[in-house]
């Protein structure tokens, strides 16, 4: 590496931020990973992608719904995942 590049000002991150987005930590099985991942991979894009487009249809249908548990995320989960015929 150059001498000259100074990095002392410099930040961790990304350089652009993605607008209405939030970097979050967030654990889920690996079932789960490893087939949004292969769904991904099938369609050319990104798991994350998906697995926000899943949880974005269950906040949809449950908007009359005044909480959204763990266990609709869940169902809707394995409806996506019955749907495209692929065990979990």
């Amino acid at each position: 590496m150059r001498k000259e590049y100074d990095f002392s000002k410099a930040k961790k991150g990304a350089v652009i931020p993605s607008a209405g987005k939030t970097r979050i930590t967030i654990m889920l099985d690996d079932d789960v990973i490893e087939h949004f991942r292969a769904v991904a991979e099938k369609q050319g894009t990104g798991y994350q992608t998906k697995i926000n487009a899943v949880l974005r249809s269950a906040m949809q249908s449950n908007e009359a719904s005044a909480q959204l548990t763990l266990e609709d995320i869940r169902a809707v989960l394995r409806e996506e995942l019955n749907s495209l015929n692929i065990a979990a």
